[in-house]
This record gives structure tokens, sequence and C-alpha cells, in this order.
């Protein structure tokens, strides 16, 4: 992830709210995602809140276990015909990618929708190796051709409508018509024919994985649009980047998985495309050629945080964000980062480091939605206050901090009545100022609010007045 330049997301998200068309975007997009997973999770019943605590269970006992499963999924993945990288960072998984095309002798790979990939920068790094990577998802396509940036880990151009949609293939695509409509067949038929000469031609697929089977070594992508089974069969190299909480430890565990993620994601039954493969196939029933990169790039940081560990739980299913009224109102961009919304809160600031996305945390207003709907149950108000416990503990570890000075001093104040009421005396000669601005650091808060007035008189003034 690059965080060169960051604004932070107090003044990201302040942009954001400035821009009307990117909320009413947002905002109509993410009504209807609600509205679609609600149909199809009330379908179920109670037995919706027993597949959560199945899912929930299921990931927390791979995360107790998860050395052995990881040895396990390698040793299944090897006896299946594969080959398995383990990458320790971002630069050892884009090293490794680069060079498994470099033996191939191709200057151009096609990718099925990944945010790990997203996450380590593949693409800038293979780039920096003369590779150019094609993203084959439509959305994604459309924020590669636009030279944007991810907005939900769903539908990561879901701040464009279908008119900027249609300006951008017009401009970037050079066989859109100049009376292309902005109809979404006419879109998605102009990104078909751009797309099928290269997953004819390109030799080398890139994907992600949704799921990791360790007793089979089987890998397990769903989509919706059919660009993932044709990037995963037809290539004669398949290149898989999966962050090693992706596992699970059976192929039974398949069943809660894919019945809890397309009702979550897409307010869907099923996916329409869920695509499943061991090792390599080879002939013309798929790639001669599979190797599954595992990376951690912070992972095993987070595991080793009891209360932050769940965090690894998610599915990616993206339910938290759509109903995120933070998120509703700033979009993606706001996190700067490509796990944004309430999962991006607390995942981020993990990944990264609290120094490099310490206000991250901060972005939500614990209402506990996200806990509501996620279907493996991770309870992201107590990360998220967990989280900000920490930045409150780095910042007290500094040696000049206003916050941190400006709390001693009320406990000095406060720690008896005899300091206490001095205090009361000393502030009443700043009576009439507390509505006036201060100059920094303390502007920060009296932009926003006006401090209560002083009184003239403090209650045991007046009751001791009365001889009571």
């Amino acid at each position: 992830m690059s965080h060169d330049g960051r604004l932070g997301f107090p003044t990201a998200a302040k942009a954001a709210l400035a821009d009307t068309q990117l909320r009413a975007n947002i905002g109509k997009a993410t009504r209807t995602i609600r509205a679609k997973r609600g149909a199809v999770v009330g379908e179920l019943g109670e037995d919706w809140e027993t597949l959560r605590e199945a899912g929930r269970a299921l990931k927390e006992r791979t995360l107790r276990h998860l050395p052995e499963y990881l040895e396990q999924l390698e040793r299944s993945v090897t006896a299946a015909g594969g080959h398995v990288h383990w990458a320790r960072d971002d630069k050892e998984a884009n090293a490794i990618v680069a060079a498994l095309c470099a033996q191939h002798g191709t200057d151009e790979v096609i990718k099925v929708k990944s945010l790990a990939t997203d996450e380590i920068e593949l693409n800038e790094g293979l780039a920096a190796h003369g590779i150019a990577a094609l993203e084959t998802d439509l959305a994604e396509l459309i924020v590669q051709l636009g030279d944007d940036e991810q907005s939900h880990i769903l539908v990561p151009a879901i701040h464009r409508n279908r008119a900027e949609i249609r300006e951008i293939f017009i401009r970037e695509l050079g066989i859109a018509p100049a009376d292309l409509t902005d109809e979404p067949a006419a879109l998605a038929e102009v990104a078909r024919r751009h797309l099928r000469q290269k997953f004819l031609s390109v030799p080398v697929g890139v994907s992600g994985a949704n799921f990791c089977v360790a007793e089979t070594g089987t890998i397990c992508v769903v989509e919706s649009e059919g660009n993932g089974r044709m990037c995963t069969t037809l290539p004669r190299v398949l290149i898989t980047v999966a962050g090693i909480e992706k596992l699970i430890p059976t192929w039974q565990d398949l069943e809660v998985f894919l019945t809890l993620l397309p009702r979550s994601s897409t307010g869907e039954r099923m996916n329409p495309y869920t695509s499943l493969w061991r090792g390599a196939v080879g002939g013309a029933d798929g790639p001669e050629e599979f190797h599954l990169v595992l990376l951690d790039n912070g992972r095993t940081d987070v595991l080793a945080d009891a209360v932050g560990r769940q965090t690894l739980n998610c599915i990616r299913c993206s339910a938290c964000l759509n109903v995120c009224p933070v998120y509703e109102r700033t979009g993606g961009h706001a996190y700067e980062s490509v796990y944004p919304g309430p999962i991006g809160a607390i995942l981020t600031p993990q990944l990264v480091g609290l120094d490099r996305a310490g206000t991250l945390p901060y972005a939500s207003s614990l209402c506990g939605a996200c806990y509501e709907v996620c279907p493996v149950k991770i309870d992201i108000p107590s990360v998220l206050v967990h989280l900000r416990g920490k930045v409150v503990d780095r910042k007290r570890e500094k040696r000049v901090d206003p916050e941190v000075a400006a709390m001693k001093a009320a406990s000095f104040a406060f720690s008896t009545r005899g300091r206490y009421e001095r205090a009361q005396k000393l502030a009443r000669l700043g009576r009439g100022l507390t509505r006036a601005p201060l100059p920094p650091p303390l502007s920060g808060w009296t932009t926003t609010r006006d401090l209560p007035e002083i009184p003239a008189q403090s209650f045991r003034e007046w009751w001791d007045e009365r001889g009571a």
C-alpha cells in the first residue's frame, strides 16, 4: 500500500463530503445492495444466525492452528502438481510474480479482481519490470482506465455513474464508438470486445483467492462476470496471490462460506461463477503450471493481537461498507487504503501501523451496524475502541503532545478540592473568551465547537453564601 502524501481521514473526508455527485452515486448504490442483501438473508430466517456463528467458529479455529493448516495446504498444493511460494511482504511477493513472468517471457498478465494484489501494488511492481497487468473485472478495468483508485471492496468503481464510465471508455478504448450510449449492455459489450483478445493471447493469469482449502489444496474464486473463469483456465500459467488468512480447514467448510459470502456481498443466493481448482491440470482443461504465493505482509503481527486478530476472519464481502453511515457519505477514497469502510478502519492500521494510519480507527460513529451484518461476526466496534486505545497510548509516550499535556493539567487540578477551587477562580479570568477561536493547536477544537461559558460563581460558593 502506498501512503505517500496521505492527507488523513478527516481532511480527505471533508473533500469527499463536498462532492455531491459522489455522495449521490454512493448512496444509491449502497441502498440498492442493502435491499438485495436483506431480502436473501431474510429467506433463511433463524438459520442465518446459525450460519454466522458457524463461519465465526471455523475462522477462529483456523487462526488458532494457522501454522499447521498452512503446512497442510502447502503439501496438498504440491501433491496436486502446484508450486508454493512464501512472501513475507509486498516486495517479496512482487519479486516472485515478476520472476515467474520473466521465466515465461511475457510482458503482459491478465488479472482477476484481487484485493491482495492491490494491497501489495502488484501492478506497479510488475510495471517496474516492464510487465503490464491488465485488469479484467469490469469495475477494476474502469478504475484502471480512469487512472483512478478503488472506492469499494466489492464494486471498486461504485463512485462512478454510467455517464462517467461512458466518457472513460470513449477516451481510453480505441474500439469504443463515438456514439456509445451509457446503457449497461452497451458499456459491457465494449469492455468484452476489448478483453476477449487478451484472454485468448496472454500466457500468464494472476488471481487472488476467496478461500484456500488446506485439506485438498483447492483454491476458490467467486465472481459475477466470467472474467475470473477466463483468467484461471485459458492462460498457460496461473499465479494466485493469497493472504495467509484465506485458509479454511476442509472441503466441507466451503458449504458454510459459499452460503454466507454471496448473500452478504452481492445479495444473491449463490455466485454466478464459482471457480475451484487444484494444482496444475494441463492440456485443454486448464493451466499447465500453477503457483500459489502465500502472503504475510503484516498478518502475523495482527494474529499476535488477542483483540485485533478477529479482523483476519474477514471474507471481504463488503456488507459493513454498505450499512456504514460514515462510508455512505464519504465514499472509499477518504480512507486512503485498498480496504475502505469499517473493515478498512481496523485492518489497515494493523497492517501498515498506527503511525501511518492512526486516524482511521476514529472513522466511525461506533453505531454497531457493521457488526450486525458481518457474516463471520467480527466485532468491529470493539476492535475500533481497542485501536483507539493504542493511539492514545502512543500519544502518552510522546514528550510533547497538547492533548496529553491538557489531560495531565486537568488531572493535577482535579486531584484535590483546594486545587480544583483555585482552578475555578483562575478560569473566571477567561470569561467571555470561550466562544473566541483559539490559536493552534487548540484551534482544532474551537473551530468546530464552543466551550461552555464559565459561571461567575461556583455551586459551593453559592451554597456557602446562604449559610447552608
